[in-house]
């Protein structure tokens, strides 16, 4: 009964600024109560009308008869033994995401979701198995960040990474708009701000004209279209050669790279060759490369390679120049490292 009203009634956090201010101006209400409600939602964090009380207590009944602030809810709170945090937040239509908080010295870092699952079918991550359910409204994707700092009050979060479930530029739309409310009503800086995508190339050089100018990464896990074809079906469509080419025409601000996440699989990515190659291919790139040892889960065709080999590995890179960082993983013990996220749902074999 409580889902059918709040049908009826608009949800505040679904409308961006501009529609919000509309929405005041048909209310008859004056525009100054468009920028009040929108610093309770996204500063103070207001889980209902009846939190704001700038607002009279006669306007806030008035309001509510016909509006609503949406939640997420909190169903599972994990903890691992390193500090990583993973959070299972329950929607409106009953769907369920994840997000991972991750502390590093000073930044805590909230790795969030765009879609619910993914299409990309990555053969090494978990998430990738799910299929797609739906994308994320933007409102839903801002909510995730809403959400942890209400959680983890009074430490707030400094950074965001759109790694967590679906592909990013597969939900363009809403994904610029939540980077806008991000950026302009949270507050958050777009230099603290990173999106990870598997290589839609069109949209990679679309993605400038249409959001701030946020951090790029792309999870390249591959130096050959063979390897890749059958690791990331994506490049099928946008081969190594196209997304380079994209990677090399984006218009990065001074003194910014673009970040190659490279997944290393024992025995199929992780050869001194490989290494070699992923020197050539990045040549001409403002680019760092983050090395990424592949997180197990059960049921997977691959394996972790040793510490040698990812070492060997980096060391190429660095001696052909390449800024080359090995990723410690997080959360392994609660499956909230890279490429584990998967909700509630059962996995496609």
């Amino acid at each position: 009964m409580l889902m059918v009203i709040f049908m009826q009634k608009t949800n505040l956090k679904s409308l961006s600024k501009q529609e919000l201010e509309a929405f005041i101006e048909e209310l008859g209400l004056p525009a100054f109560r468009a920028k009040q409600i929108l610093h309770w939602i996204y500063e103070k964090y207001a889980q209902s009308i009846q939190d704001i009380t700038e607002l009279s207590k006669d306007l806030r009944e008035k309001l509510s008869e016909k509006a609503y602030i949406s939640n997420l809810g909190l169903l599972d709170r994990q903890i691992s033994k390193d500090g990583t945090e993973k959070f299972l937040f329950g929607l409106e239509d009953g769907e369920t995401i994840e997000s991972v908080l991750i502390s590093d010295e000073d930044r805590l870092t909230l790795c969030i979701s765009s879609q619910i699952g993914c299409a990309m079918r990555c053969r090494f991550c978990l998430t990738g198995k799910m299929g797609l359910k739906r994308n994320l409204d933007a409102h839903e994707i801002v909510d995730q960040i809403i959400s942890a700092n209400r959680i983890i009050k009074p430490r707030k979060i400094t950074n965001i990474v759109f790694m967590g479930m679906g592909e990013p530029l597969a939900n363009f739309d809403n994904v610029t708009n939540a980077l806008w409310r991000i950026t302009e009503l949270m507050n958050i800086s777009p230099k603290r701000i990173t999106l990870s995508t598997s290589g839609i190339a069109p949209k990679i050089l679309e993605f400038p004209k249409k959001a701030p100018m946020v951090n790029l990464a792309i999870s390249l896990n591959a130096t050959t279209d063979e390897v890749r074809d059958y690791i990331m079906p994506v490049n099928k469509t946008y081969p190594l050669k196209v997304l380079l080419e994209a990677c090399r025409k984006f218009p990065l601000p001074t003194r910014r790279r673009i970040t190659f996440e490279y997944v290393m699989l024992k025995g199929m990515n992780d050869t001194p060759e490989d290494a070699k190659r992923l020197v050539k291919l990045l040549k001409g790139i403002p680019s760092k490369v983050n090395l990424i040892p592949f997180n197990p889960y059960e049921g997977s065709e691959f394996k972790r390679p040793d510490d040698e080999s990812v070492l060997r590995f980096q060391n190429i890179l660095i001696e052909g120049q390449l800024t080359a960082l090995i990723r410690k993983s997080k959360g392994q013990d609660i499956s909230a490292a890279c490429g584990q996220l998967k909700a509630k749902y059962s996995v496609i074999s």
